[in-house]
């Protein structure tokens, strides 16, 4: 098998190049331009490890070639932050591996497989930065919450709605909507909260719970309200009220 070690090498350095900004543009991280082309030529030395011939060394060697350069690039800050860089280097170092193999440029005549990569490499990284920069948006503003009434625990997933300023208008107290058919209701009990919305004015049925435990959070007697409709997003059957957390 033909190698072109030189061409190898220039374009490891830059598909470094290119995964080292954007694992620092998603983990929110400075970027120092003179520690990256440093970072990259490091980690393009490891186009010479494809002279290794024992895979269990191979492995080894880039795993510490990749805490290497993560080094390089941002300094140590903490051991659980230098995993968490490491990690999302290489979730996107396997994002751009699959994108290639999805479409298959080993069948490409070398010249073109080159200029594939090296043109292509900056545009995935790039949607897949943002692609998961959404999905840790999204996913920050879930929790696990549970909800304690009757000496019966519910346990929902709840999704934190910075947009919700529904409150009783009797105590001001704020009120977290959950999907009726998920809790046991007493609605005998119900307390009857005016609310208005765009369209209309009605009244929402709420029931007074013992406690609300979110993370270290502690509410004693919350007021949770009743969606007979099913929230349209998937696993979530809890709106949190944004004074439960940010209050």
């Amino acid at each position: 098998m033909l190698i072109y070690l030189d061409l190898l090498f220039v374009l490891n350095i830059w598909i470094d190049f290119i995964l080292l900004i954007t694992t620092n543009l998603i983990m929110k991280y400075k970027i120092n331009y003179k520690r990256t082309i440093i970072a990259s030529f490091i980690g393009g030395l490891s186009t010479f490890l494809v002279f290794i011939n024992n895979d269990y060394i191979l492995i080894i060697l880039k795993i510490i070639i990749c805490f290497i350069i993560e080094l390089i690039m941002n300094g140590y800050k903490g051991f659980k932050t230098l995993i968490e860089t490491v990690f999302y280097f290489y979730l996107t170092s396997i994002i751009l591996a699959g994108f290639f193999y999805l479409f298959n440029i080993e069948t490409l005549e070398l010249k073109y497989k080159y200029i594939l990569l090296f043109i292509a490499t900056p545009i995935v990284l790039f949607i897949n930065k943002k692609e998961i920069k959404k999905l840790n948006s999204y996913y920050k503003d879930i929790y696990v919450v549970t909800i304690i009434m009757n000496n019966k625990k519910y346990i929902f997933n709840a999704l934190l709605d910075t947009g919700n300023n529904l409150y009783d208008q009797y105590k001001r107290r704020p009120i977290s909507l959950v999907y009726s058919n998920k809790i046991k209701i007493d609605y005998n009990k119900c307390i009857l909260v005016p609310y208005e919305t765009a369209n209309k004015r009605s009244l929402l049925k709420c029931i007074k719970v013992d406690k609300l435990i979110v993370d270290d959070i502690v509410i004693n007697n919350a007021l949770i309200g009743l969606s007979e409709n099913k929230f349209n997003i998937q696993d979530i059957n809890m709106i949190l009220h944004k004074d439960i957390i940010g209050g």
